[in-house]
């Protein structure tokens, strides 16, 4: 097992034990696993987005603190959550990983999120790439709200 997956693996124990909430110290984390801070911080980025359901909120100095929340805990507030973290744009791939998590925590079917993808394609959408994503993330966002209503 690589660093990332134990640093992942690590944090993701924590979550759970903790009820989808941990707050931690990357320096003392990093002191623990031997490794660096910044190996924490690529994991916090890379592995615990918006997208796959984590807020991430850090603080500067004194070690530098983060706090993860898990969203998944509440399966009913998750789509919710999309709306609120897509932003303007939405390229497909994000979308598609924003669908996948629908699934996973059974708020969609595997039915309704084909449609979904299918209704967010770039071949659906031919414009340029700026307004195409701009496009995708309306779309999307209305997609969801409507679901979830």
């Amino acid at each position: 097992m690589n660093m990332s997956d134990a640093i992942e693996k690590l944090l993701l124990e924590m979550l759970r034990e903790s009820g989808g909430n941990v707050q931690i110290q990357r320096n003392n984390l990093a002191g623990e696993l031997n490794c660096v801070p910044s190996q924490i911080n690529y994991v916090i980025q890379t592995r615990f987005t918006p997208e796959r359901g984590y807020i991430i909120e850090s603080r500067r100095g004194g070690g530098g603190g983060v706090t993860i929340r898990s969203v998944r805990t509440e399966r009913g507030a998750y789509p919710m959550h999309i709306v609120n973290a897509v932003g303007d744009t939405l390229s497909y791939r994000t979308a598609a990983v924003f669908v996948q998590n629908l699934v996973d925590y059974e708020c969609i079917s595997t039915r309704e999120a084909h449609l979904i993808l299918g209704a967010l394609g770039d071949k659906v959408l031919p414009f340029n790439a700026d307004v195409r994503d701009r496009l995708r993330a309306k779309i999307f966002k209305s997609m969801i709200t409507s679901l979830f209503k």
